[in-house]
């Protein structure tokens, strides 16, 4: 730790007066237990994952329902541009209305570009329903569908790892310098 650190029995101990006596009962409250415990009796099933692309960042909330998916509160047909919106429902066409059909998906996103939004909702999607299918329903299932998902696109299950390389000094972007002269 160097002069500048301290050991801990070094510090005061202050002595317990009457006002701030140790608490003679302890009562916990069970409230959150039970919550948790009624979730779990009534069948509610669901499963969070995200989805990233470049800095923006997409959350599913799968869970069993009648087939309604949400965009940050909105309906999921009110993406724009209308031909990204295309990219958004690839996960749902691939897999067919069987497999979403007893879903509902609620997605929230942000940071980025429209392009990288759209992107990472994709991924954020196709992650939720094959966590979904292996938590909720069964690993045979959730391969098939992962192997499908795969097969069409990889990006839909792994991320990208691209990243933007920062600028150095010498130069007008990351790679690219200043012109040079030689008189």
């Amino acid at each position: 730790f160097g002069s500048s650190g301290f050991v801990i029995s070094q510090l005061p101990t202050l002595p317990l007066s009457p006002a701030r006596s140790a608490p003679t009962s302890f009562t916990m409250d069970s409230a959150p237990i039970a919550a948790a415990a009624t979730n779990a009796q009534s069948g509610l099933e669901r499963v969070q994952t995200f989805g990233r692309k470049k800095t923006a960042v997409a959350v599913a909330l799968v869970k069993t329902g009648k087939g309604k998916f949400s965009l940050n509160g909105c309906p999921i047909t009110t993406i724009k541009p209308d031909i990204l919106r295309v990219k958004v429902y690839e996960p749902f066409l691939i897999l067919g209305n069987e497999v979403t059909k007893k879903l509902d998906i609620r997605l929230r996103v942000k940071g980025g570009g429209y392009t990288s939004q759209v992107y990472a909702l994709r991924q954020a999607i196709a992650k939720g329903i094959v966590a979904y299918y292996q938590k909720f329903v069964d690993e045979a299932s959730k391969k098939e569908l992962k192997d499908l998902l795969m097969a069409y696109d990889r990006s839909l299950i792994v991320a990208d790892p691209r990243r933007c390389e920062p600028k150095k000094f010498g130069g007008r972007s990351a790679r690219a310098r200043f012109q040079k002269s030689y008189r």
